[in-house]
């Protein structure tokens, strides 16, 4: 439906209702389409008038498709209106409104009545990310910063994961501001970035180069850089920390995998006690590897490709120096069929060991039992994220030790350009998470958007050392 240009009078709104297919739905659709459409809100407003003359009253989920347009094009003194009437006329607002309402508020000048909103949410539900956000953002805005840090503290303790938009503007606001207590905020951030190996993109890793840069007396420079392959920084010389875990920290967290990943999830649904039984006894008796590949999953890598030709380019490109190689298979594998040919399988079979599990198994416990019990040399292959598993670890250390593992053990592949040339993507010596010494700040960050994969590390790096 294209909505009119202009306001229309009764007449000329059940016209168009008329010829409507289906008229009980055309007020629905016809906000919809103006909200797509971005239509002046004297047009929508004259179909709001109309549907409150004709039915006697406006329903609610025609009051908030009006109320998304008003929020969509910063119409306050209506957004006022529209909850004006919501409080007179229900009892409960829900969510979907509340969101708009507070979004809407936020962005004008009485951005204080969405702090006012906030509270009114808070006694009938827990607010969403969403509406924190908006608050946080208007006070930052605002230059009331304890207010800000306020809200993002009370967000986290209900366990509201704050996005990198909400983060960024930390650091734009912040610019230039003085106070230790603020700093600390902020360095808080940065170590909450580092906690959850998360990869800031280049637009919030230029706010926190500038916000450091701008701190009064701070004397603070940052300079992007490429990490060397040996974890040096070539701008301040700094070795970065290494990406291997102590004995200790690698037997602990081999222990809680196996219990808490392995013995402890759903594995045997998708594979029978005997089969994995056989499986520890097959890699017991071959110990140890120095890579283990998810078969299946690196046979997808090109699509272009028949699946065995995808594993055999991989197994060529690892097989270097004796190294010993474990592939996980499927019996399906087996059968000569149009993707697995059976002389190339054979020849695979010359240069690795080979385990086929049932065609129904859960690759990923058979992969991280395999690589721990390898030793701490052992590296894996797989494109996969493995979160299902880090979720599964029962405390946040383990869970730490498990991403720093995964980031210095996991080996990628990539095809390059379509063609059938893969480039490996080794396992780095250094730790690829934001590290401080305190007067240096070592953050990774993600040039684009396609760089979405965990395993895929960001080689690019921002340095930030204060100068003495």
């Amino acid at each position: 439906v294209e909505p009119p240009e202009m306001p229309l009078q009764a007449e000329e709104w059940n016209r168009l209702k008329e010829s409507f297919r289906s008229p009980e739905m055309f007020e629905t659709v016809m906000f919809n389409s103006m909200i797509k459409c971005n239509s002046p809100i004297d047009v929508a407003k004259s179909l709001l008038t109309h549907v409150a003359k004709s039915d006697g009253d406006v329903s609610y989920n025609l009051l908030v498709k009006y109320l998304a347009l008003c929020v969509q094009q910063g119409q306050t003194s209506e957004i006022h209106d529209v909850y004006d009437i919501m409080k007179r006329r229900f009892k409960v607002i829900e969510s979907g409104a509340y969101n708009l309402l507070i979004r809407g508020l936020s962005n004008s000048d009485q951005w204080r009545m969405a702090l006012t909103l906030l509270e009114e949410v808070k006694k009938v539900m827990v607010p969403s990310r969403t509406n924190y956000e908006s608050c946080i953002k208007a006070a930052s805005r605002h230059q009331e910063m304890n207010l800000a840090f306020e809200l993002y503290h009370e967000m986290l303790a209900k366990d509201l994961v704050p996005t990198l938009d909400v983060l960024q503007a930390f650091f734009d606001f912040s610019r230039g501001m003085k106070g230790a207590e603020l700093q600390k905020e902020l360095f808080g951030m940065l170590l909450h970035l580092r906690e959850n190996q998360i990869y800031p993109r280049k637009t919030f890793m230029w706010s926190i180069k500038l916000w450091f840069e701008s701190i009064p007396g701070g004397n603070w420079r940052g300079h992007l850089t490429h990490i060397k392959d040996s974890g040096q920084c070539p701008v301040c010389n700094h070795q970065l920390e290494d990406s291997d875990l102590t004995e200790e920290e690698y037997n602990n967290l081999r222990e809680k995998l196996v219990r808490d990943v392995i013995h402890g999830t759903d594995l045997f649904r998708k594979t029978s006690p005997q089969e994995f039984q056989a499986f520890q006894t097959f890699v017991e008796n071959r110990l140890p590897f120095d890579i283990v590949i998810d078969g299946l999953n690196v046979s997808h890598i090109n699509p272009r490709k028949m699946h065995c030709e995808n594993l055999f380019d991989a197994l060529n490109c690892l097989a270097k120096e004796n190294a010993r190689l474990l592939v996980l298979g499927r019996k399906h594998m087996l059968t000569n069929s149009s993707n697995w040919k059976r002389d190339i399988m054979k020849e695979m079979q010359n240069k690795a060991d080979f385990f086929f599990a049932e065609n129904i198994s859960e690759d990923d416990a058979f992969l991280l039992y395999a690589t721990l019990q390898s030793g701490k040399h052992c590296k894996f292959v797989t494109r996969d994220f493995l979160r299902d598993h880090k979720a599964c670890l029962s405390d946040s250390l383990t869970r730490h030790l498990f991403r720093k593992w995964q980031r210095g053990h996991q080996i990628a592949f990539s095809k390059k350009n379509f063609l059938s040339v893969f480039i490996q993507q080794p396992a780095l010596c250094y730790d690829c998470v934001v590290q401080t010494t305190g007067d240096t700040w070592h953050i990774p960050y993600k040039d684009t958007l396609e760089e979405k994969y965990s395993y895929r590390v960001p080689r690019k790096w921002l340095c930030i050392q204060r100068k003495k």
